[in-house]
């Protein structure tokens, strides 16, 4: 799989044990709310929130704030009115990234994101000009302990598109975007732990950043971005080999 895909999932992994998971659960309740104002508080009806609440509940937020969300989401309860927004641009050795945001201020966001590319080799884009180069993806990572030919049979059966090994323990399993929630309960029907479940957005083309001083800032500024109250989603196309991931991670 691709080197951002691995990056991805990696510190997807380690942020349920990281010193920032009270960011982690703040930018999920930010989801859960927009999902719940955009389709309404039927998780049934409203896929969208579904998939944000099962992200919540997989990240550990406690049942309870996540309903609370839900209601602020609905106006049940009064909150903030968050709105989403995209920014585009360029990273270091070229790498296209993108950015998903919801913030409250789209002004302050956009500069502050801006600042970012700008400071650490960077630059912003027009819209358009790096969201073509990605496309939609449902994602179930999956313990790496599940038989693969069961796995693939189960996830054919259920819409999955491809299934790939990360390397690091896990399968993931890739699939149309309307079809995550049915994917993910086919393969936990099928005795397999799910590690996660979530909407991506995958790269068409990458761009091979082969160099460990090149792979450091890239890393860099995708973990400023990340890192940003108001950012929900980094997305990039870079394509970082194994060992040099390995050796600029343990940095």
């Amino acid at each position: 799989m691709s080197g951002h895909s691995k990056w991805a999932t990696t510190k997807h992994r380690k942020a349920a044990v990281d010193k920032v998971r009270g960011k982690i659960f703040a930018k999920l309740i930010r989801q859960v709310e927009v999902a719940a104002r955009e389709g309404g508080s039927d998780i049934e009806s409203n896929a969208t929130l579904r998939t944000m609440f099962q992200k919540a509940r997989d990240a550990s937020v406690p049942l309870e704030t996540i309903e609370r969300a839900i209601k602020r989401g609905t106006g049940e309860l009064e909150g903030v009115r968050y709105e989403p927004v995209s920014y585009e641009g360029y990273g270091p050795a070229g790498v296209a990234i993108l950015v998903e945001c919801l913030s409250d201020n789209r002004n302050r966001t956009g500069s502050e994101i801006r600042s970012i590319f700008s400071r650490n080799g960077g630059s912003m884009a027009e819209p358009g000009a790096v969201s073509w180069q990605f496309e939609r993806k449902g994602q179930v990572v999956v313990d790496g302990s599940a038989d693969e030919d069961r796995l693939v049979d189960i996830g054919a059966e259920a819409g999955a598109d491809d299934v790939t090994d990360d390397g690091d323990s896990h399968w993931v399993v890739t699939c149309p975007p309307g079809d995550l929630a049915r994917v993910r309960d086919a393969i936990e029907s099928g005795g397999m732990a799910v590690f996660s479940a979530e909407l991506v957005m995958s790269p068409t083309t990458t761009v091979l950043v082969d160099g460990e001083s090149d792979a450091r800032k890239v890393l860099r500024v995708l973990e400023l971005l990340d890192d940003h109250d108001d950012v929900q989603n980094v997305w990039s196309n870079f394509d970082i080999p194994d060992a040099v991931l390995a050796a600029v991670s343990e940095e």
